[in-house]
């Protein structure tokens, strides 16, 4: 093994040990394309979406790096922002038990390069199979949800290389979902949380 590979290596190994698997169902928030821009919804897709006061740091990014505003309204974000190219949003919350939720959504497929600290992105633009990424390093999830328009709901399961494939036999809006708990406590704005989930989700439209 070269020294590369061994560093290499080591990488994908210390990013994996900051995360541990979780599969339980829990919130996430979402963005769906509108009319100028788009809705962030928190809660699951499936049923009854939650109230976003509780969410802060909300934050909205194009795929250039500009910021974009954003108006909590209820139970939806909008986030004013041009038509192309892919669309961040991320936002904190306190939940019950004192876990700390870092939220991390992402609207559309062209970009194959990750920002956010955790996030699905497809190993080609506009493509159907997507790796996760931690901080700049790939990691196997242990499932990836996914929840449609069109009330279908399917589960995959990663390949041995680590990315999972999804098929899109219909058009309307696919939504990738994935949580993730980090191993040990952190420590955020003065305060110790000893639960920690980051959750990202992937959305895009598929065409007719």
């Amino acid at each position: 093994m070269t020294t590369r590979q061994s560093l290499i290596g080591r990488w994908a190994i210390a990013a994996t040990a900051l995360l541990a698997s979780f599969s339980a169902s829990a919130n996430y928030l979402w963005l769906e394309p509108m009319q100028g821009g788009a809705t962030a919804y928190l809660g699951l897709y499936e049923s009854a979406r939650l109230d976003t006061a509780a969410l802060s740091a909300i934050r909205s990014l194009l795929a250039d790096g500009k910021e974009v505003a954003t108006k909590v309204d209820g139970e939806r974000v909008q986030v004013m922002a041009p038509e192309g190219g892919d669309l961040r949003l991320t936002a904190q919350a306190i939940g019950q038990d004192k876990v700390l939720h870092f939220y991390q959504a992402k609207l559309g497929r062209s970009e194959t390069k990750a920002v956010n600290d955790l996030e699905l992105v497809p190993t080609e633009a506009n493509g159907t199979t997507f790796k996760l990424v931690w901080k700049g390093n790939a990691v196997a999830a242990s499932q990836v949800n996914v929840s449609t328009s069109e009330g279908w709901v399917r589960t995959l399961k990663p390949a041995e290389d680590g990315t999972v494939t999804l098929t899109t036999p219909f058009p309307g809006l696919y939504i990738l979902e994935v949580t993730a708990r980090v191993n040990g406590s952190v420590t955020h704005q003065g305060t110790k949380y000893t639960d920690v989930r980051h959750t990202a989700t992937l959305s895009f439209e598929v065409k007719p």
